[in-house]
């Protein structure tokens, strides 16, 4: 089992290293190709779980994620960014640098907050459980950080893979039904904010969500 957690541990990490991606980064499409890697980690990490603890059904789960996030939102993403013309995060509300403290810092509070249950469990997995906290949280700062709408669709999606890799990490699988609703919470959630983006597209010929504040003159 040591073995397990180093590998549980390998794949939270990765999954958090693309995140940061995007403090740093300002292409879009770098972006893109970063939370399609970040989902085929959490794949990854999925059937990790689903090998050791003998779970058939979360090989299906890992098979979704990767075809789903993986492939399939990655290539809607894509087909966005061509139609808005790739605008560039050039002025996000928090620059990068201090993007990137911030983050760290999320990080820290994220193994604070953990530590009690990390404390409690008994599962190998448990080290690796603050990593994927720390992933919700800069993906929650990614989404209040950014002007661009896109970026934040992409912060978004990489909350919800938090989310995801917290939920197999801290219960060492989940069923099949919970999993199946949170795809399809995501993927609704996404179809909206896809519609949101063409919307603002179409009023201001920006997705930048700082042209809404005209709406109120």
């Amino acid at each position: 089992m040591g073995a397990f957690s180093q590998l549980s541990m390998l794949g939270a990490s990765v999954a958090l290293l693309f995140a940061l991606i995007l403090l740093w980064r300002r292409s879009v499409h770098s972006y893109i190709a970063a939370f399609a890697c970040q989902s085929a980690a959490l794949a990854g990490v999925t059937a990790l779980v689903a090998y050791y603890s003998h779970d058939l059904a979360l090989y299906l789960v890992a098979a979704l994620l990767l075809l789903l996030k993986g492939v399939a939102i990655p290539r809607l993403l894509r087909n966005m960014e061509r139609r808005f013309g790739g605008e560039r995060e050039t002025q996000p509300y928090v620059n990068a640098a201090a993007s990137v403290l911030l983050a760290a810092l999320l990080v820290m509070v994220a193994y604070i907050v953990t530590r009690p249950l990390v404390a409690i469990s008994d599962l190998p997995t448990r080290g690796a459980m603050p990593l994927a906290m720390g992933l919700v949280f800069v993906g929650l700062f990614i989404v209040v950080s950014r002007k661009k709408a896109l970026t934040q669709i992409i912060g978004f999606l990489m909350l919800e893979n938090g989310v995801a890799l917290l939920a197999v990490l801290g219960t060492y699988g989940i069923p099949l039904i919970v999993e199946l609703a949170v795809f399809l919470d995501a993927l609704m959630g996404f179809l909206v904010m896809q519609v949101f983006v063409y919307r603002i597209h179409e009023t201001f010929e920006s997705i930048d969500v700082e042209q809404l504040s005209r709406l109120k003159h």
